[in-house]
């Protein structure tokens, strides 16, 4: 077996162990986490995520390791801008709080399922047709500048979500939790609960977020390396893995990372203009030192606005939920 196939195959025996670890013990009961808990957990999955990467450095090398830890970082900072969505689809349908966990735990599993699939497209198009890396690049500019200058999480109100109205349009809803049920039957009809709209919301959220995360994983990687491919799957599911519990450790301080929106705008662009560069790049800087280069901005970037973000409170910010 190569280097690139043992660590496919140990991936693998991870990602089952997480999962049923996850379903087995820290879904158990239901139960809601607490602060202390979720801080426990969330330690777990980024001393998992980083072991990972010392394996990785020494099957694949240096080169490799750096990469999933530049695409990680980029990956985790995105899931922080995920929850404030999240926290107003639990808010908006009333979610109780023992039911918060398992509707968490289904929505991360579809996440990995529909990233898997995207990242197998977007890697096979990207080996077929090089030209779609400057679309991406171009995409990804606009997205940051876009992102920098305008507040999403304001911008998105459930009620008028595409989804949820599509769901509305087609589909028997009630905004009835049907006592953790998904489906349940009113005046002898099936009707869809609000669980299960809040399910699918979760799961489509996190793709509109693979738009701009999964083309951002794909500029930092070498795609012309043998574990491309492996970089963006792992570092894309690894960060995934932890949401549930960077959910419950940051969903009452959301308001304390006021700045980190435009930090991950600054990285998008950064990573955009790199892209549509790549060739001019390549010819005065080398591979590796582009890794290292992406990886400082990323941390300089990422770091810096949270810590920002601390010392300095957006105007009209709402206090942080309980």
């Amino acid at each position: 077996m190569t280097p690139t196939q043992i660590t496919y195959l140990v991936f693998g025996i991870v990602l089952l162990l997480a999962i049923v670890f996850d379903l087995g013990l820290l879904s158990k009961k239901s139960a809601q986490l607490t602060t202390k808990q979720a801080l426990k957990q969330t330690i777990f999955w980024v001393i998992l995520a980083l072991g990972f990467a010392a394996f990785m450095w020494y099957e694949d090398g240096k080169q490799a390791a750096l990469e999933y830890v530049s695409a990680y970082l980029m990956e985790w900072s995105l899931s922080i801008d995920n929850i404030f969505v999240f926290v107003l689809i639990f808010s908006f349908f009333k979610v109780k709080e023992q039911y918060i966990p398992r509707v968490l735990l289904i929505g991360v599993l579809m996440a990995i399922v529909f990233r898997v699939v995207f990242i197998t497209l977007g890697v096979e198009l990207v080996n077929r047709f090089h030209w779609i890396l400057y679309i991406f690049g171009a995409f990804l500019v606009y997205t940051g500048f876009k992102m920098f200058t305008t507040n999403q999480e304001e911008e998105f109100d459930p009620k008028e979500s595409s989804v949820y109205l599509f769901l509305k349009k087609f589909l028997p809803i009630t905004m009835d939790d049907g006592d953790g049920k998904y489906r349940i039957k009113q005046h002898g009809k099936p009707v869809y609960t609000a669980l299960f709209v809040v399910v699918v919301m979760l799961a489509t959220t996190d793709i509109v977020f693979a738009l701009d995360s999964i083309p951002a994983v794909m500029g930092i990687v070498d795609r012309k390396s043998d574990h491309a491919a492996l970089v963006i799957y792992t570092s894309n599911v690894f960060a995934v893995l932890g949401l549930r519990s960077l959910f419950f450790l940051l969903r009452g301080a959301v308001s304390k990372f006021d700045f980190l929106q435009q930090g991950i705008a600054i990285v998008l662009v950064f990573i955009g203009i790199k892209m549509l560069g790549e060739e001019l790049i390549g010819t005065v800087i080398d591979k590796p030192s582009q890794v290292i280069i992406s990886l400082v901005v990323i941390i300089a970037c990422i770091g810096g606005s949270i810590l920002y973000s601390i010392y300095h409170k957006k105007k009209g910010t709402p206090p942080d939920m309980p």
